[in-house]
């Protein structure tokens, strides 16, 4: 029994790992799913319309399905860069690419987010993503995310085995947070703008990894990530905190100016991106009418 013992603290270490390592995934996922509806099911295109209704009971209406269709998606992605995690070390050109991606997910969604508060101060998200251009964009940012988790994870073991069921777990853990965190944003919205501060947090940290590294330790990112959320609380329910307010706006102009020249990077992937999306909508509203 004593032989099993290092297994088992290893991968408890990895369970701990992805758990420290994916609060800001469970964050920005539960705040991108949190304005699908809960109660309507998923608008599968018209040839995938008699599988949908298979599926239903198994993955639920659109918040709830987004979730379960994300968790598989998840276990695929994690599981195929475990296999490639040799070429993630050595081309760190990969992860610089991912920090791109989220810093420019970041100030599109902040700059919307800034511009459009009320007078009372408070911010309020204006972007509504239909269900599968969701998926896409949770699929797309669990790839980037989890970069780093994997390489962690495999430092921490050789046995594949351990590395797989350490890392599986801690998955099925975050995407039940995840589920949490999109209900208490709408209690919250304010958490909303705090997960793409996180996402803004972790494109710059791996920058400053890539480019002039600067090594940030795990609990760092942990410690940054809960007092990013509790400063954003703090703000949505502190009158004196909402007097500066102005910050925000005149953070928001410098986003816009910056984003634009993201946008125009990122012009040929968004170009594919919305193809394809394009493809399901067309597909589902023809179904709709007929």
């Amino acid at each position: 029994m004593n032989e099993y013992w290092p297994i088992v603290v290893i991968i408890l270490q990895l369970i701990f790992l992805e758990g420290i390592l994916s609060i800001d995934n469970a964050a920005v996922i539960g705040a991108l799913v949190s304005p699908l509806p809960d109660n309507q099911e998923v608008p599968w295109p018209g040839r995938l319309e008699k599988l949908g209704k298979i599926l239903h009971p198994f993955l639920g209406f659109q918040r709830l399905a987004a979730l379960r269709v994300g968790l598989l998606g998840a276990y695929v992605g994690r599981g195929a860069m475990l296999f490639f995690t040799s070429f993630l070390i050595h081309n760190s050109w990969i992860k610089l690419i991912g920090a791109v991606y989220l810093i420019h997910l970041a100030f599109d969604n902040l700059e919307d987010m800034a511009g459009s508060g009320d007078d009372d101060g408070i911010i309020e998200p204006i972007k509504v993503r239909s269900f599968w251009a969701t998926v896409l964009t949770v699929e797309t940012m669990d790839l980037v995310f989890s970069i780093d988790n994997v390489v962690a994870a495999v430092s921490l073991s050789e046995q594949i085995w351990v590395v797989l069921l350490g890392v599986g777990i801690g998955i099925l853990t975050m995407r039940f947070a995840a589920g949490v965190f999109s209900y208490a944003v709408e209690r919250e919205p304010i958490l909303k703008q705090a997960a793409y501060i996180l996402v803004l947090n972790i494109g710059v940290e791996l920058i400053l990894d890539q480019v002039w590294h600067v090594e940030i330790s795990d609990l760092a990112r942990f410690g940054i990530s809960i007092l990013t959320i509790l400063l954003a609380l703090a703000y949505a329910h502190i009158p004196f905190l909402q007097k500066f307010r102005f910050v925000l706006t005149w953070l928001a102009q410098g986003i816009g100016i910056i984003n634009e020249f993201v946008d125009w990077l990122f012009v040929p992937f968004k170009a594919v991106f919305d193809l394809v999306v394009g493809l399901f909508v067309r597909s589902s509203r023809t179904q709709t009418v007929e």
